[in-house]
């Protein structure tokens, strides 16, 4: 069978069920971000960006928390930046803001991000 994609659509509800799940069990987060395709993260974002109903500046935050590797390895600023077609300066300020809220860790010998092990 050839690879085909496959699209799952879930309810807000069903969203909020897997964050709340994700911040408590760290394998549940690694199976919901393992499933995204980075690739198609910039392009999701820019389709949610266009309705009234959707905060942008949440959606940029949750497109970098995503982007964040779930294998606990850590990533740049620059790094993420390029990835999502985002500015390095924009970026740092999106993640200093996840560091403040303890949903990042910084390395403070490399400078790089990942998830926090205790959200």
């Amino acid at each position: 069978m050839p690879n085909s994609a496959v699209s799952i659509t879930l309810t807000n509800a069903q969203v909020s069920h897997v964050v709340r799940d994700a911040s408590r069990d760290k394998s549940v987060w690694s199976a919901f971000a393992g499933i995204l395709d980075r690739s198609a993260l910039a392009a999701t974002y820019r389709n949610l960006s266009t309705s009234p109903r959707h905060s942008r500046s949440l959606l940029l935050g949750l497109l970098i928390f995503v982007t964040l590797p779930a294998d606990g390895k850590t990533i740049g600023i620059a790094e993420i930046a390029s990835e999502l077609g985002m500015s390095p300066s924009t970026t740092h300020r999106y993640v200093a803001t996840l560091l403040a809220a303890g949903l990042v860790e910084q390395n403070p010998d490399t400078r790089e991000y990942r998830i926090a092990t205790q959200v």
